[in-house]
């Protein structure tokens, strides 16, 4: 999540939409159709969406950023909000300035887990059951980090959050409990030319025995192998060149990635060579994309209006081809 700036007030507007996504695949043919905006959002209320988990009826879970909340939004864009984080008096959040909720992962019996960075004791993983009961903290990180991306691995039964400050991905049961430093490394930190504003490691996957980090500062698509004993393996670079990259998704079991590429206001696939090509872009409707979800051939991308400072969105949009590598 690069620069989130303090809202300003404004109220959201639509935007204008076109019929296709404009970038070409590699035959020629647009790779996306019929992009559309589902559902928009109140910027001055602080829905600002982050990060997104999906539902078996296709429904989204959204986190709203600001309003330190979790929402779902059905196909047909109704919003509702499932949860509040509780408010922080004197939030110190690295960067920020601010209590942010950002990452967001759903287990299979529906459980929601979140990253909340406040710059106090309530900084780390909160869970959010499906029975109304209130968010809980399972997991402190250390305040003076900001814990972004989340990803959850049921077979190994943990965690991992990728810390844009401190250039750490945390490893955390499942069930909560003391986190461990998983990987740390030059490769997950901020950009040496901006500590103290920049984002370094920020969206987070686990794909094919192995944990996938982008470095939004950096804008580069990292791979961590996982070792037989959960270990951190050696980190490899698999894409340059994403400036802004936020958080990304896998559209088939290949190691092809959509990103969302925040600053630019794009949507990226990265081949799994390390190149890569616009397919969606402002025109169709992006405002500032912060992550990317994919079910079966339909593409989510929540947009939080960072730059535009208008019109907060879901959109969605059909790919015309499945991956399978």
């Amino acid at each position: 999540m690069p620069r989130l700036p303090r809202l300003a007030g404004v109220a959201a507007a639509a935007v204008s939409l076109s019929v296709l996504a404009s970038a070409p695949a590699v035959s020629g043919e647009p790779l996306m159709s019929a992009p559309r905006v589902v559902a928009h959002f109140d910027l001055a209320a602080g829905q600002t969406p982050e990060n997104i988990a999906l539902e078996p009826d296709g429904s989204a879970d959204l986190t709203f950023a600001s309003a330190r909340q979790v929402a779902n939004v059905t196909p047909q864009g109704r919003t509702r909000v499932l949860a509040t984080l509780p408010a922080e008096a004197r939030p110190d959040t690295p960067v920020v300035h601010d209590a942010l909720v950002f990452g967001i992962v759903r287990a299979q019996d529906g459980t929601l887990y979140v990253s909340y960075a406040t710059g106090t004791a309530r900084t780390g993983v909160w869970r959010i059951d499906r029975d109304g009961s209130a968010p809980r903290q399972i997991a402190q990180l250390p305040p003076e980090g900001l814990p972004n991306g989340l990803a959850l691995d049921e077979r190994r039964g943990v965690l991992y959050a990728a810390d844009s400050v401190l250039g750490t991905v945390w490893r955390i049961p499942r069930d909560g409990g003391t986190p461990t430093a998983w990987a740390r490394a030059s490769a997950l930190r901020p950009a040496a030319a901006r500590r103290t504003d920049g984002f370094g490691a920020d969206g987070i996957k686990v794909h094919r025995d192995a944990v996938w980090v982008s470095n939004a500062d950096r804008g580069t698509l990292l791979r961590i192998p996982v070792r037989p004993d959960g270990s951190a393996g050696a980190i490899e670079t698999r894409a340059t060149g994403l400036g802004g990259i936020d958080d990304f998704a896998f559209p088939g079991p290949g190691t092809t990635v959509f990103a969302a590429l925040s600053e630019t206001n794009r949507v990226a696939l990265v081949r799994p060579d390390g190149t890569h090509t616009v397919v969606l872009a402002q025109r169709d409707g992006l405002s500032d994309p912060t992550s990317v979800a994919v079910r079966g051939r339909t593409v989510y991308v929540p947009g939080a209006a960072r730059s535009t400072r208008k019109d907060p969105n879901l959109l969605v949009a059909q790919l015309r081809r499945h991956f399978s590598r």
